[in-house]
C-alpha cells in the first residue's frame, strides 16, 4: 500500500503487516523485520514511515485489559486510541493527565513520541504517567518495563520514536476529574512581553495554558491567550459539530491571499468574545478533531509542521526572531501555537519537552522556499540551545538533532536493530 503521514508530503509503498493478537507480536516481528510500528499515522513527517519496507500496524491491538475505578489505573493494548480512553474514563470520573491536540492517536504512539499537552507545568509529558509497558523486540525478546523493573528500557522507550521495540501493552495512571467540563478564559494580547506575563502569572492558578499567535504580525506579536481549569457543571454535554474536508484542492487553501485576512478575522472575532466561558473537554483540547481530514486543505504537495522549544533564558529573543523571519517570508499558517513548558522533567532519553517556550506552525510545502526558511529558523534554534520536535519533523538536519538531544548516545544501545524508519535512517544512520 502507498502510505502517507499526516503532513502528506509523500505517498510511498509499504508492506503492511497487521498486528491483531498481543500474545503473538513477537512472532509477527520475527517473520517480517526490519520494520517500524504504525499507529494512526498522525506524526507529521517520517517517524512512522519506512518507504519500501515493512509497517507493523497497531490498529488491531485496540482492547482494554483492565481498569480500576478506585485508583484510576488502566491497562490496555498499545493500539487503543486516546479518544476511547477519554470516553470510557470521563463518565467514571477519570481522565488522561496529559493529552495532545488530537485524541486520534494510539497509546503506543503517545508513548513513543512522549506527547505533551496544555498543562506541562502541572503534569509534565505523557510518559510521566506511564507506570509500565510490555516491549517486544524484533528478536522475540519480551521486556516488561516499569520505574522499578528495567527502568532504563522504560526511559529509552518513552520518546524513543518506536525504535526500541514494539509496545504491546501499557499501564497508565489517570487523574481524577469532576466531569467533562472546563471553565476557560480567553485574553487578547499584544507583544511577547504581554504573552510571557500572562503565561507566568497563570501557572499557579490555571492547569491548562496555551496561546494562538498571528504568525504574520511580526514585531506586534498579537495573539489570544487561553487558560482553563476543570469544573463541575450539572448539565449535559453538547454534541460537537463535525465538519470534513471532502477532497484535496488543486492548490493549498493556505496562501498569501487567504492567510492575512483569516488571521485578522480570527483575532478580531475571538477578541470580541474574550472572557470566561464554559466548554467541554473535547472542544477545548481537540478543536481540529471535528474537522475530518483537515490536512487536505494544504493541497497535493502537503505541508510541514515546524515545532521547536528554546530555553527560557533565550526564549523571548529567539521567538521574536523566528516570528520576524516567518513574517518576512510571507509563509505560515493560521494554525500557530505558542506556549511555555514548565520544569517537570520528562522520563524519556529523547523526549522533546524541556523548560522553556515552544512555537509550532504549519507551512504549506513550497519546496526550496519553505526549506530555506527552515534553515534560517534552525539557525535561531541552534543558537538558543533549543531542539526540534521529531514527531512533527520531516527534514531536521542531523547536527541539530544531535545537539538538541544530549542523551542520544545513552539511547543508542537500546535501539532495536530490527526496527528502521525513514527518520531513524535520516537522523541516526542504518
Amino acid at each position: 500500500m502507498n502510505i502517507s503521514s499526516w503532513g502528506r508530503l509523500s505517498a510511498d509503498e509499504h508492506n503492511i503487516v497487521p498486528m491483531t493478537d498481543r500474545t503473538r507480536v513477537a512472532e509477527t516481528l520475527s517473520g517480517s523485520a526490519p520494520g517500524v510500528c504504525f499507529g494512526m499515522g498522525r506524526s507529521y513527517g517520517d517517524a512512522c514511515l519506512n518507504p519500501g519496507g515493512t509497517l507493523w500496524t497497531a490498529s488491531g491491538l485496540s482492547r482494554f485489559i483492565s481498569f480500576d475505578e478506585q485508583t484510576g489505573r488502566l491497562v490496555c493494548e498499545a493500539g487503543v486510541l486516546l479518544r476511547d480512553i477519554q470516553r470510557m474514563a470521563v463518565p467514571r470520573g477519570w481522565m488522561l493527565p496529559v493529552t495532545p491536540g488530537t485524541q486520534l492517536v494510539t497509546v503506543g504512539g503517545a508513548i513513543a513520541n512522549d506527547v505533551h499537552g496544555k498543562n506541562h507545568h502541572v503534569f509534565g509529558s505523557f510518559g510521566c504517567h506511564v507506570t509500565g509497558l510490555q516491549l517486544v523486540r524484533s528478536n522475540g525478546e519480551i521486556i516488561d518495563c516499569s520505574p522499578d523493573q528495567h527502568a532504563k528500557w522504560l526511559c529509552a522507550t518513552i520518546g524513543g520514536l518506536g525504535l526500541t521495540g514494539v509496545i504491546a501493552t501499557a499501564e497508565l495512571q489517570l487523574k481524577r476529574v469532576q466531569g467533562p467540563w472546563l471553565q476557560a478564559e480567553t485574553i487578547p494580547f499584544l507583544g511577547l512581553d504581554e504573552f510571557f506575563h500572562l503565561a507566568d502569572s497563570s501557572e499557579a492558578d490555571w492547569e491548562h495554558t496555551v496561546s494562538w499567535i498571528d504568525c504574520l504580525a511580526g514585531a506586534a506579536g498579537r495573539g489570544l491567550f487561553m487558560r482553563a481549569n476543570h469544573c463541575d457543571l450539572s448539565t449535559s454535554r453538547p454534541k460537537p459539530r463535525h465538519l470534513a474536508m471532502p477532497l484535496t484542492p488543486p492548490v493549498s487553501l493556505v496562501n498569501a491571499w487567504t492567510l492575512k485576512p483569516f488571521n485578522w478575522a480570527y483575532y478580531t472575532a475571538t477578541k470580541r468574545k474574550a472572557g470566561l466561558a464554559d466548554c467541554d473537554y473535547e472542544s477545548f483540547f481537540y478543536p481540529l478533531d471535528n474537522v475530518q481530514n483537515w490536512n487536505r486543505m494544504y493541497g497535493p504537495r502537503g505541508f510541514y509542521q515546524y515545532q521547536s522549544v528554546v530555553p527560557r533564558s533565550a526564549g523571548r529573543e529567539a521567538i521574536q526572531n523566528m516570528l520576524s523571519e516567518i513574517a518576512l517570508s510571507g509563509q505560515g499558517s493560521f494554525l500557530a501555537v505558542l506556549k511555555t513548558f514548565g520544569d517537570k522533567p520528562s522520563l524519556g532519553m529523547l523526549s522533546f519537552p524541556q523548560p522553556g517556550v515552544t512555537l509550532a506552525l504549519d507551512f504549506p510545502n513550497k519546496g526550496r522556499q519553505t526549506l530555506a526558511l527552515f534553515d534560517r529558523l534552525d539557525a535561531i534554534v541552534r543558537q538558543a540551545g533549543g531542539r526540534i520536535y521529531p514527531a512533527k519533523d520531516a527534514r531536521m538536519p542531523r547536527d541539530l538533532f544531535e545537539s538538541g538531544y544530549p542523551r542520544l548516545n545513552e539511547f543508542m544501545p537500546y535501539r532495536d536493530p530490527g526496527i528502521s524508519s525513514a527518520m531513524s535512517r535520516r537522523l541516526m544512520g542504518n
